[in-house]
């Protein structure tokens, strides 16, 4: 009788969180309004760049943060630090070795309110290498969908980012801050 009870609890909750997933609306990116960027340094100086080719499939509700789910694809290949040979640097195999690893993917675990927006759990696979990188951001409803910013930090070294003489944190800094605005679009 009590497995009886504790499988029919068990399909109840089961059922409530498949019907909070189907409430959660999902979107997609507008990639002409949509930025992924981050900042670095080099030789003591700041340098930013963008991924000009990534997508994200977002399903998002403010009031169901548990129920929502973001999943970013990142060409790695895309990389632009506005510097031809730093970028060349940069897709070589001591770096990003895009050759073998092309991209990069980015999805949460858990989604969570905070009191500046929200807090997203999630694991970053770049490399080859997993590893937990929390993100918090701001989702904003807008006439022909939502906007959601935000920022995480990470450390390169921690994903093989850095092999040979790029190993060393001399030249250049181990922390890199990532910053995105993704324009939304209802998806139908």
């Amino acid at each position: 009788m009590a497995r009886l009870a504790f499988a029919a609890a068990g399909a109840v909750a089961a059922a409530g969180t498949a019907a909070d997933a189907a409430t959660v609306p999902g979107y997609s990116t507008d990639p002409l309004q949509s930025h992924l960027e981050f900042t670095g340094v080099q030789a003591g100086a700041e340098f930013k760049g963008v991924f000009h080719k990534f997508t994200a499939a977002v399903d998002f509700a403010p009031d169901a943060p548990g129920g929502s789910r973001i999943d970013v694809q990142i060409d790695m290949n895309s990389v632009d630090s506005m510097d031809k040979d730093r970028d060349t640097t940069i897709r070589g195999a001591d770096i990003f070795d895009v050759a073998h690893w092309p991209t990069a993917h980015y999805v949460t675990r858990t989604i969570t309110k905070t009191a500046a927006g929200f807090s997203a759990q999630g694991s970053l696979t770049l490399r080859g290498v997993t590893k937990d990188v929390p993100i918090d951001f701001q989702f904003t409803q807008t006439a022909g969908g939502a906007k959601l910013e935000g920022s995480a930090k990470l450390k390169r070294l921690d994903f093989g980012a850095g092999q040979g003489d790029w190993k060393s944190t001399e030249w250049v800094g181990d922390a890199v801050k990532v910053s995105f605005s993704l324009a939304l679009k209802p998806k139908p």
